[in-house]
């Protein structure tokens, strides 16, 4: 409840006339998630919330299916195969995430051509005819710089960690850091490297350019890669750095643990995993005949040093600090939305 109070916090959600029901109209309908990666703890809550409530919304006859597929490989084109594929099987509307914004605007526009409704989330596509859920990816990566001005204010030397190299969401929060990094020149990165979202991919990347880098303030980062670095600061015998978290269970768990032994502070910020389930009430609400907005703005979830037992209290081990929508929630960003 505390996440969910967090994450609406920051949107101007609009009231919602008459009692709130999903209409017979779809419940003949079906839908599928196509996603291009489930390599990391992110993804992987990111399914297990769309299994929850797709489950649920299945067995209320709201809707006929609910299918996830993954692709293997984390490729464009195979991702728009797999779709194509969705479209000779009869699904009535995609929710994608997509491995890229504008290689899958091929298959997208094949399947908007088909009369099937077509929600991209989290990496959205760029096709026309699509409708997107994002958060603002570029302000997530420049509130991390923000945030060190703050803390560190005569700046210092940053390690950036990017996530998937070719995904829009990396290229994005990129931009956001060094953007950060201009308005506050006192920062400078001297090195960088790819840690996939994932800690132990991340662990050995930092731990292979450590060795070559001068003293490092902080670490800027893009999620799932936190606990990771700290790991690879600790076993270098470096000191640790005020390190950007992710809002992962680990990430959460090694924090407190640092912050009662020591006082050390940071702060942890991430789109929540349950976007996903607000792009499946979105697809509903689409073929039930309601007007949507082509691109719907979440806000991404934050946690600071007040309120981190709270949020590690929340989140399930192994998991994500994460928020799950119900149809009354898609129904108020949807009219929220400008």
């Amino acid at each position: 409840m505390i996440i969910r109070k967090m994450l609406f916090a920051s949107v101007a959600i609009a009231c919602v006339a008459g009692p709130v029901s999903a209409l017979a109209d779809t419940s003949g309908k079906k839908i599928a998630l196509s996603n291009n990666y489930a390599g990391n703890s992110w993804r992987q809550a990111m399914l297990t919330s769309w299994d929850k409530i797709t489950k649920e919304a299945v067995s209320k006859k709201i809707v006929a299916a609910a299918d996830p597929f993954t692709t293997a490989e984390n490729q464009a084109t195979e991702q728009a195969a797999q779709i194509q594929n969705m479209i000779l099987q009869g699904y009535d509307a995609i929710v994608i995430n997509a491995a890229s914004p504008t290689a899958l605007n091929g298959a997208v526009k094949e399947a908007c051509n088909a009369g099937i409704t077509v929600v991209s989330f989290d990496g959205i596509v760029t096709e026309p005819c699509a409708w997107r859920i994002a958060v603002d990816f570029k302000a997530m990566g420049e509130s991390q710089v923000e945030y060190l001005a703050k803390k560190l204010p005569k700046g210092g030397n940053l390690l950036e960690i990017r996530g998937l190299a070719g995904v829009s969401v990396d290229d994005e929060i990129h931009a956001g850091i060094q953007a950060g990094v201009q308005k506050n020149p006192q920062f400078k990165i001297v090195g960088a490297v790819n840690g996939d979202w994932a800690q132990d991919v991340a662990q050995r990347a930092v731990a292979g350019i450590l060795p070559s880098l001068p003293e490092i303030a902080a670490v800027v980062t893009q999620g799932g890669d936190g606990y990771g670095a700290a790991q690879a600061f600790a076993a270098a015998n470096r000191p640790t750095p005020t390190i950007i978290m992710g809002n992962r269970e680990d990430e959460l768990v090694w924090w407190k643990q640092q912050k009662d032994k020591n006082g050390y502070e940071t702060m942890s910020v991430s789109i929540a995993p349950g976007v996903s389930t607000l792009a499946f009430w979105v697809a509903q609400q689409i073929l039930d005949g309601k007007q949507v907005k082509k691109d719907l703005v979440v806000p991404f979830l934050r946690i600071d040093q007040g309120n981190l037992e709270t949020n590690l209290a929340g989140t399930q081990k192994g998991g994500v600090a994460n928020v799950e929508y119900s149809l009354e929630d898609a129904q108020k960003v949807i009219g929220a939305a400008k």
